[in-house]
């Protein structure tokens, strides 16, 4: 589905360049769920906005179902993102001026998509996640577990090919945090999502199923969880933290 090769990215003038990305290759297969793991300034929020269009390279390719991004124009990139990418964000972004229906179908409305469908689409995204009897409330009249599965339920909502999310976790307590990996894990394993996540967060990366790890621009090392116990595969990425050098307390 993926395909990210030889990616550069750089920073700065000519005389003080930061390169931030170093001739990154690497693929995801559709059904993944693929965690990115790294300091901070490894590069990894930087990859990601890379693969999310939101930053453009400076050499090397991104190509999603074989369309380059990197040759689309910015009327093409705001559609792209709108129809392939799906966001999930740690502060769930709903629209309290929203019903709930309301916010989940927000894209595909965007998209001017006939009104029959957006409700057909909504009720099988919130059917799916458990939600479909608060789609008449607003986003403060329901809880944090509510508001989390419903923002999950919009990024999947409209069939994009990709789901994005950027520290999803940062802002959430322990609780939130377990309830959001099992919706996003659910996700993956029930209905096939396709889940890159960045994350400094070694718990949260063991719900993936393969996690890349950055440092100083490049991938360092990567780990597979294949059939092991999550909490296994935990041990494993702390190893690999240890590994990377430094305060392994600065990414975990």
């Amino acid at each position: 589905m993926l395909q990210v090769r030889k990616i550069e990215k750089y920073y700065g003038s000519k005389n003080n360049v930061t390169k931030a990305l170093d001739r990154i290759s690497f693929e995801v297969a559709e059904g993944e769920f693929i965690a990115i793991m790294g300091a901070s300034g490894s590069g990894k929020t930087t990859l990601l906005n890379c693969i999310s269009t939101i930053d453009t390279v400076s050499a090397g390719d991104i190509l999603l179902n074989g369309e380059n991004i990197a040759e689309l124009s910015s009327g093409e990139l705001a559609r792209f993102r709108r129809e392939r990418l799906g966001f999930v964000f740690q502060d769930f972004n709903l629209l309290d001026t929203l019903t709930i229906e309301e916010n989940i179908g927000l894209a595909l409305t965007i998209n001017h998509a006939d009104p029959f469908s957006v409700r057909r689409q909504v009720c099988e995204a919130a059917e799916k996640l458990g939600i479909t009897d608060i789609l008449g409330k607003f986003p403060y009249q329901v809880s944090g577990g509510q508001k989390q599965r419903a923002a999950c339920a919009r990024a999947m909502a409209a069939g994009q090919s990709l789901l994005l999310a950027d520290e999803p976790t940062g802002a959430l307590d322990s609780k939130a945090s377990k309830n959001l990996l099992e919706i996003m894990t659910q996700m993956n394993r029930d209905l096939g999502a396709t889940i890159l996540m960045v994350t400094h967060d070694a718990y949260s990366a063991s719900y993936a199923g393969r996690v890349l790890f950055l440092k100083d621009g490049r991938i360092f090392n990567e780990l597979l969880r294949a059939e092991r116990k999550r909490s296994v595969f935990y041990h494993e990425i702390l190893d690999v933290l240890a590994l990377l050098g430094g305060d392994v307390s600065d990414v975990i």
